[in-house]
């Protein structure tokens, strides 16, 4: 028996020393592919930083994130909480049908108000007084569309309620009837450019604009693993990345603008396309400020699209209806500069088009 006690503790003590030996000579991670975010470096060490804590908060996460196999004991720990606890999630994450998805479902209404404050300073600084028409469309997440096989959804209407109540200066367009669960990629949160057609087209004829356009559907010829696979750390069949197109798209010329200065650009990025995340191929994901002009579109119409990730692959569907559409991503640009580098229009369309998501959480909103 104390032969066993001893073989046990002598066979822990190697296995802890050989991955102490080997977080010490393995080369640091910089980037996680699962998670879409930087590791955490080596934190400094002084005096200082060990007598307030700082640096044992900090090796602690650097530990976390840099110990050997990380993502190898990730994916064993997620088979074992799905497949031997039979949980319905693990951190959250959720596959349902080939599905996977992230729990979300309570509403936050400080994060309502705090969004709801943003819109009302944008419309009292640039917007209010002016001949602009002016709406609101709320994306729902694809829970919503789960939400019959048993997993919690946001309440979709109540937060439509809400903002609605809060944005009483903006026109409502609801495009929840059109989307169903294939709307939505289903390793991803973002829905699907062929699918979203018919929201394009409601959306511009309830803002009065042109709405007959045809598209070429093209198909992407990689595997596209979303946000929620990386996060699952389960092997999942990927989705495919379909993008639309015509001959009014591909005339259509796109600026792009960072810190303040211009550079065209595709509608489609390529590089991107084949890169960590090729949903960022849509309007080279997410960016401060586009400008997409359309010589076929109707000169007379313009459009200033405030979004957020959903919006890259939507802006291109409704180019058809207007001359200039100017997307603004208050992410990442304040809203007290724009005034710095856009110029509202009289007579111009004013689209508030986001997810649920972001609504939930609209910190990140500036």
């Amino acid at each position: 028996m104390k032969n066993k006690s001893l073989i046990t503790v002598i066979c822990f003590a190697l296995v802890l020393c050989v991955f102490s030996v080997m977080c010490f000579i393995k080369p640091e991670g910089e980037f996680s592919e699962s998670e879409r975010r930087p590791l955490e470096k080596m934190p400094e060490l002084s005096l200082e930083s060990v007598l307030d804590g700082k640096f044992m908060a900090g090796f602690e996460k650097y530990a976390t994130d840099q110990v050997p196999f990380r993502e190898y004991l990730k994916s064993i720990k997620a088979n074992f909480v799905l497949k031997v606890l039979n949980k319905k999630d693990n951190n959250g994450i959720f596959i349902h049908d080939g599905y996977v998805s992230k729990l979300d479902g309570e509403i936050n209404e400080e994060m309502a108000d705090n969004a709801a404050e943003k819109f009302l300073y944008i419309y009292e600084s640039y917007l209010k007084g002016k001949d602009m028409n002016i709406y609101l469309s709320l994306i729902p997440d694809k829970n919503l569309y789960l939400e019959s096989m048993g997993y919690p959804a946001l309440d979709f209407d109540e937060l439509s309620r809400i903002m609605q109540e809060k944005c009483p200066y903006m026109t409502y367009i609801d495009i929840a009837k059109l989307l169903e669960l294939d709307s939505y990629y289903k390793t991803d949160s973002h829905w699907r450019m062929e699918k979203i057609v018919p929201v394009a087209k409601l959306l511009l004829e309830k803002m009065g604009a042109n709405s007959n356009a045809e598209y070429e559907t093209l198909t992407l010829d990689v595997p596209f693993y979303g946000v929620y696979a990386m996060q699952s750390s389960l092997r999942v069949e990927p989705d495919e990345i379909k993008y639309l197109t015509n001959s009014s798209l591909e005339n259509c010329t796109v600026t792009y603008f960072d810190a303040g200065e211009g550079k065209k650009g595709d509608m489609y990025n390529m590089d991107k396309a084949y890169g960590k995340d090729p949903y960022e191929m849509f309007l080279s994901g997410s960016t401060p400020l586009c400008v997409i002009e359309n010589p076929e579109g109707d000169k007379e119409k313009e459009l200033f699209l405030f979004r957020d990730s959903f919006g890259s692959s939507i802006a291109p569907l409704l180019c058809e209806g207007y001359g200039k559409i100017t997307l603004i991503d208050t992410r990442y640009i304040q809203s007290s500069h724009l005034g710095s580098f856009v110029e509202f229009n009289e007579g111009s369309d004013v689209l508030f088009l986001y997810s649920t998501m972001l609504l939930n959480n609209s910190m990140a909103l500036r």
